[in-house]
């Protein structure tokens, strides 16, 4: 979508010859205002890429809007114009935060290219913003298992589409990070990743986000705001637990994703967006629909392609590889230094279920054991005591209740219990229980206990 930059100048006519000019070479949108208080006003109802600004005008002057859009937290880059040659007040007004000063009369190809140096620096502090939150607040895709290379093939295969993708998976599985994944390898990389989870918020909020609002939408919408789907423009919008919108919402997002337009709440222009859509779930959608809380016809646009991250209990040899990493990244910003994990507390972190938040469970236990730990090593001692077992959190019949956990959830408990009771049954000979449950030889046995996380209790 092209950039929209605003004019304030009290000499109308100059204003609207910057403007004929802007959109000429440029290819900017524009509007005009004829002075420091159409200006903010405007700045307040609408949502700005640039501003070209007049020092010298009557009422409120240049130097008035500045100070003006500190206070109101109107964050857009300012270009400062000036026809009386004060190099001075220039320079006063970049203190004020304006970026840059240029002169009336310079010429027309110049003044465009401070607007896109404004424009490129606005996107580069986004950027460089996004980068932070990425590196700070999450671990990279780590992992060796089959589930975990196979999950890596799908991603390289469909970064490079445009179409919608559904990631399924429980918990703190991460299906932040295949999202991210997927931008980083599609050639939308240098574009915006804008993340967006819908739990938690009331309607009126998750329309405002994802949307964008005008001034006056609602009560304390002082100002207009650009929505999720504009600030991913070209490049990946995620929407985590999408399962939790409300219906009015879906049914907006529905036509967006069907007409690739929004008009934000409040508003009566179009907008046409071109973001990528991911979306995230630990829910069943399919039994969602069912029960008529989510829409079928929405469903239908967000799956064309499912990515299926897989529990920890799933990939337990990725453990080792998940916990030296997590011991050696969270130390030092706890003030200590890295520790190398025992045997012993590899077996221990490998025995453990990880049902209740999979990898983001296994962090803070990583995290807690730096914390417990006086040695010179991570040991099993270290583990809090609340880790459950491998298999005891899914385990059916387990209370005298129903089971509870999906389908696949319930089959892998049921499977670990039938796999254990042969084992105990044959003191664990491994061949031996093979041929007791009819399976082909010993190697068809270790390649489902693998599956199903399950080690010999002295191991």
């Amino acid at each position: 979508m092209r950039k929209l930059v605003l004019i304030v100048d009290d000499v109308r006519p100059l204003a609207e010859q910057y403007a004929y000019d802007l959109e000429r070479l440029g290819r900017f949108r524009t509007r005009v205002a004829g002075g420091g208080a159409e200006g903010l006003d405007i700045l307040a109802r609408e949502v700005v890429d640039c501003v070209i600004l007049d020092l010298e005008m009557p009422g409120l002057d240049g130097f008035d809007v500045l100070r003006a859009m500190e206070h109101q937290e109107i964050d857009v880059p300012v270009i400062v114009y000036t026809g009386t040659g004060s190099f001075d007040r220039c320079v006063e007004a970049v203190r004020l935060g304006a970026f840059g000063f240029i002169d009336k009369a310079e010429p027309m190809e110049r003044v465009v290219h401070e607007v896109r140096l404004a424009l490129r620096q606005t996107d580069l502090r986004d950027r460089l913003g996004q980068l932070e939150e990425q590196v700070t607040g999450s671990s990279p895709l780590i992992g060796e298992s089959e589930p975990m290379l196979r999950l890596r093939t799908a991603i390289g295969r469909l970064a490079r589409i445009p179409s919608p993708v559904l990631i399924q998976g429980e918990s703190g599985t991460g299906k932040e990070l295949v999202a991210r994944e997927l931008h980083r390898l599609s050639p939308r990389s240098d574009e915006a990743f804008v993340a967006v989870n819908c739990g938690g918020f009331s309607e009126g909020l998750v329309d405002s986000d994802l949307f964008g609002h005008d001034r006056g939408a609602f009560t304390g919408a002082v100002k207009a705001r650009r929505g999720a789907f504009e600030r991913a423009s070209a490049g990946t919008l995620f929407l985590d637990e999408i399962g939790e919108l409300p219906g009015a919402v879906q049914a907006r997002l529905l036509r967006v994703l069907e007409g690739g337009e929004i008009t934000r709440l409040g508003g009566e222009d179009v907008i046409v967006v071109g973001a990528r859509v991911v979306a995230a779930t630990h829910r069943d959608l399919d039994a969602e629909v069912e029960k008529g809380s989510f829409r079928q016809d929405l469903l239908y646009r967000l799956n064309v392609h499912v990515l299926r991250v897989p529990p920890l209990r799933e990939r337990p040899d990725d453990i080792p590889l998940l916990a030296g990493h997590f011991a050696a990244t969270l130390a030092p910003g706890l003030g200590l230094s890295p520790r190398p994990l025992s045997d012993d507390a590899i077996a221990a972190l490998q025995s453990r279920h990880w049902g209740r938040n999979n990898v983001r469970e296994l962090r803070n236990t990583i995290e807690r054991m730096i914390i417990a730990s006086d040695g010179a090593a991570l040991e099993a001692a270290d583990l809090p005591p609340d880790l459950e077992p491998q298999g005891a959190a899914a385990r059916p019949g387990v209370a005298g209740g129903p089971p509870s956990g999906t389908f696949r959830e319930q089959k892998v408990a049921a499977e670990t219990v039938i796999v254990r009771a042969a084992l105990d049954a044959n003191d664990w000979k491994i061949g031996q229980t093979a041929r007791s449950l009819g399976l082909a030889d010993h190697s068809s046995l270790l390649k489902i206990m693998n599956r199903l996380g399950i080690r010999r209790p002295s191991d």
